[in-house]
């Protein structure tokens, strides 16, 4: 069994700051929105056609991947962001049974903060079932 998944907490009882509230929620959307639109027989280049993409200001300390398979590190398939695609992209179909790992950092180059979070989901014969239980922090989404 792997699994693969990240979190951002925020350490102390310190209220979050306004920055730190915006790239969280920015990283969450993102991964929700792009777990949303995933459903079997799409291809690669569909599924980063439809991805939410990242604001300009996070998009040269992107992840180097939209979504990746499961394995011992970022495994077949790789779905990559718009930026990549035409030189890293190649042809495949979502199918059942595929897991996949949906996720975003969000940061900006010269930040002093960054987000990272990911949710392992299963392609299923009518869209997904995120495998991952493990909450977000209300704190950081603002509720």
């Amino acid at each position: 069994m792997c699994a693969d998944i990240s979190r951002t907490w925020l350490i102390g009882d310190r209220a979050p700051t306004e920055e730190q509230k915006t790239l969280y929620r920015v990283a969450y959307e993102h991964i929700q929105h792009n777990m949303s639109i995933l459903k079997p027989g799409m291809t690669f280049r569909e599924v980063t056609e439809a991805g939410l993409r990242l604001p300009e200001a996070y998009r040269a300390q992107r992840y180097g991947v939209m979504m990746h398979g499961v394995g011992l590190c970022d495994e077949y398939p790789c779905i990559r962001y718009p930026e990549d695609l035409e030189e890293y992209g190649y042809q495949g179909v979502l199918a059942p049974g595929m897991t996949l790992c949906v996720e975003a950092y969000v940061g900006a180059i010269g930040g002093r903060e960054g987000v990272k979070l990911e949710d392992q989901v299963l392609i299923t014969a009518t869209g997904v079932e995120n495998l991952t239980g493990y909450p977000f922090e209300a704190a950081l989404l603002g509720r």
